[in-house]
This record gives C-alpha cells, sequence and structure tokens, in this order.
C-alpha cells in the first residue's frame, strides 16, 4: 500500500513513523513534510503545501496512493476529502460540513447546544460595540475566542474588563486573526482539569483512543500566553473508567449521532477538548476535527495496533469488530520551542545533541528543516521529545534527561509537562 500523509508537522512525523511500522505499507510519502520525516528510513518528502488541495489531488491520482491521511485542519476545512472523494481518491479525514466543527466555533457552539451536549455559556459577536456592552455587563475571569481558525492561538482567559477589550480589539479592530477573527465567541471561564479525548470513527462505529492531557500556556505552572501546546501525556489520570463513560454517553457519540442527523458523515478522528470539574461534570471546550498535536506523539508511542489498517478500515466504512492494542506504560512529551513563540522567533538555528533513539525515547520533529545536512529551526514548535516510563514520574524523567542533551540558540521548553499526573502518584 502506498500512503500519502499530509503536513508538517510533529503530529506528522509521529503518524508517519507510525505507517512505516505498518506491513501493509510498502512506501510513505508526508507532503511537504519537515526535516524529522527527511531523515526517517523509508519516508519520502514531497514539496507540496498541506493546503494545495489541487496539487495533492494530482500527485495522489498519479502516484496511484492508496489511502492519504490528512494531519492538520486547514486542507480538512477547506475540503480536501470532498476534492479527493471526486476523484475516486481514498482519504481518511472528515468532510469540509463536518470540519466546521473545529472551522467555526459559532457553528461548533450552536451544534452543541442544538444536541444537548453540555458546554460552557457563550455569545457570538461580530460587533465590537455589541461585545464590549456585554462585557460590561459580564463577570471575570471571561473567555474570549476568534471563531476561526487561529493555529491554537485565537483564545484569551481575561481576567477583568481591560483585558478582555484588548482581546475583542486584537481580534475585530486590529484582525491580527485575520477572517478568523471576522466573529468572536465571549463564554464563561470553566474550572478544572483540561483532558483531550480523541477518538476513531467511520460515521458509526467508534473507536476511543488513549486518554490525554497536554498543557497549552507557555510557561510552567500554566502561566504565560496560550500556545499550540507546549507538551502532553498519556494516559490522564483525570480520565477515569467512570468519566470515560461519561464523555462516550455526554459527548462523543451524540455528537456523531446529531452530525448524522443533520446529514453529516462524520469520517477521521474527532478530538474534544474537555473540562472536568471537581464534582466530574464535563463541559466541551473545543472539537478539533484531526488528531490533536502534541497529543498524537505520545499516543502513538503507546498504541500497539496498525494505524494504518485502521485508518484504511475506517475510510471504507468497515470499523466494525476492530479492537485496539496498547502499551501499558505511560508516554510523556515535552515541547521545545524556538525563543519568542508564540509571538516573533528566529529561523534556521542549527539544533545540536539530538539522542540516539530507542524503543522508549522518540524526537518528533515540528518545525525543522534540513540544510546541507544539519538540521535546523524553522517554526514556533520545534521537537517533541516523547519517552515511556512504567509511570508518569519515570516518563518524564527519561523525557527531560533528553531535552536537556539538545541545544539551539534560544531554545525553551516548560519543566512541568506531566506535573498533574504526577501529583496523583505521589
Amino acid at each position: 500500500m502506498k500512503v500519502l500523509i499530509i503536513g508538517n508537522g510533529g503530529r506528522e512525523h509521529a503518524l508517519a513513523w507510525k505507517a512505516k511500522q505498518s506491513k501493509l505499507v510498502k512506501k510513505i510519502y508526508v507532503a511537504p513534510g519537515n526535516g524529522g520525516t527527511e531523515n526517517e528510513k523509508g519516508i519520502i518528502n514531497i514539496n507540496i503545501p498541506a493546503d494545495n488541495i489541487d496539487k495533492l489531488a494530482n500527485f495522489a491520482k498519479d502516484n496511484q496512493i492508496d489511502l492519504t491521511i490528512v494531519g492538520p485542519e486547514l486542507p480538512l476545512v477547506k475540503g480536501i476529502t470532498d476534492k479527493f472523494k471526486s476523484l475516486n481518491l481514498n482519504c481518511f479525514g472528515p468532510s469540509k460540513k463536518a470540519s466546521q466543527l473545529e472551522g467555526s466555533k459559532e457553528f461548533m457552539k450552536d451544534f452543541i447546544s442544538r444536541h444537548d451536549i453540555p458546554t460552557a455559556l457563550y455569545k457570538s459577536f461580530s460587533d465590537i460595540k455589541k461585545a464590549i456592552s456585554y462585557l460590561e455587563k459580564s463577570s471575570y475571569p471571561i473567555v474570549i475566542k476568534a471563531d476561526g481558525l487561529a493555529a491554537g492561538k485565537g483564545v484569551t482567559v481575561a481576567k477583568n474588563f481591560t483585558e478582555a477589550k484588548k482581546a475583542l480589539k486584537i481580534c475585530l479592530e486590529k484582525r491580527v486573526f485575520g477572517n478568523a477573527g471576522d466573529k468572536v465567541i465571549i463564554e464563561e471561564f470553566l474550572e478544572g482539569e483540561e483532558a483531550s479525548f480523541i477518538v476513531l470513527t467511520d460515521g458509526k462505529i467508534i473507536l476511543p483512543l488513549a486518554s490525554s492531557q497536554d498543557h497549552k500556556t507557555r510557561d510552567d505552572k500554566d502561566k504565560g500566553p496560550n500556545t499550540g501546546g507546549m507538551g502532553a501525556y498519556s494516559p490522564a489520570p483525570v480520565v477515569t473508567s467512570e468519566i470515560h463513560k461519561k464523555i462516550m454517553n455526554q459527548v462523543i457519540i451524540p455528537t456523531i449521532k446529531g452530525l448524522d442527523k443533520e446529514g453529516i458523515s462524520y469520517c477521521g478522528f474527532l478530538y474534544a477538548g474537555l473540562m472536568i470539574d471537581k464534582e466530574q461534570n464535563i463541559k466541551v471546550l473545543e472539537f478539533n476535527c484531526r488528531f490533536g498535536d502534541p497529543e498524537t506523539q505520545p499516543i502513538l508511542m503507546r498504541l500497539n495496533s496498525d494505524l494504518i489498517e485502521l485508518c484504511y478500515k475506517a475510510s471504507k466504512r468497515k470499523l466494525q469488530q476492530t479492537e485496539l492494542s496498547w502499551n501499558s506504560k505511560v508516554s510523556l512529551g515535552v515541547v521545545m520551542a524556538a525563543g519568542g513563540y508564540p509571538e516573533s522567533y528566529e529561523k534556521g538555528n542549527p539544533i545540536e545533541g539530538l539522542p540516539l533513539e530507542t524503543e522508549n525515547i522518540k524526537v518528533f520533529h515540528a518545525g525543522t528543516m534540513t540544510e546541507n545536512n544539519i538540521i535546523k529551526t524553522n517554526g514556533g514548535r520545534v521537537l517533541c521529545v516523547t519517552a515511556l516510563g512504567e509511570d508518569t514520574t519515570e516518563a518524564q524523567l527519561n523525557a527531560y534527561n533528553h531535552v536537556k542533551q539538545i541545544k539551539w540558540k534560544d531554545c525553551f521548553y516548560r519543566n512541568d509537562i506531566g506535573y498533574r499526573a504526577i501529583k496523583r502518584e505521589i
């Protein structure tokens, strides 16, 4: 089987690495890929941007690709699976309509409200005066979100009216997020512990993946601005067997059934970002229409099942009687980022000290490139150093032992990935 993986981040490196382990696969292409995929044996980078749907479709047709897996959200929201389907090409990922769950927060919130799926109270605005008037009557903290895709950076938790007003102006007046900020969602602030719950579905059968938890804020102790994610681990102890059942019954199953009722068949990865409070109540913070990044890296480190077989079966709507197998160890990934991220940062700095990889350690590349056989930085989130351990404490120790070996100009990372789970182990 020939496989094409679309994207250039850590998620796509992890997908390609896992695909390489499948007995079904004879060739793997990644478009456009990164320095990590370029240096993996048996993986070929293709210089086509992830959102150039026509070129990708032509490549898949010309090279008789048996399965395409779409990593990032942008091509999904732009309708890549619809295009591939129209050409009888096999593409794993939700349709343009289904991808609105991530592409528009207003669509998502309205949809889950229609189907009685628990979420924070919210209002949407495109008029800044009306939004400010609403803020004047609100209690704080409060959450401001750009409606469209903003690469994980369109969310502000405002502690007071001044911060909230500033966030509104960034979206609606300064247009920092472009069209993604044409509308804003203002929603109540939820307290509790976050978890990521990702499933693989063919539209009828739902296979829950291992639970995980990521760390969205840039700095230790969950301080600083929101990022695309500074690290993750799996499993997440907050997702007990009881909570797992609740998530499936209150969130995942109603979502897949609700989409089906509205004439939208969902095939692909579905990611629910959840808040779990002290009373074990669950509310949906967000939906993503793809595998999470950096959750993909630790989750796939633990997956024993054949990823390509799973995605292929799902794309053919044949997931029935399929079970998943997992490594019992804990996996933890630490993101190493470029100085200045998530704002402006340098590119092109040589990376030194990349460790030898073993069964228990893998360095997934995100923002990297290879130039004259030297791996250099080429993005904000540069690497995700992922390790296995008997528990979260050991997985964290193994990951940071390798993180400390890696250096480049102005690199930084959080020092406390997994701290919530480790507190439970003490």
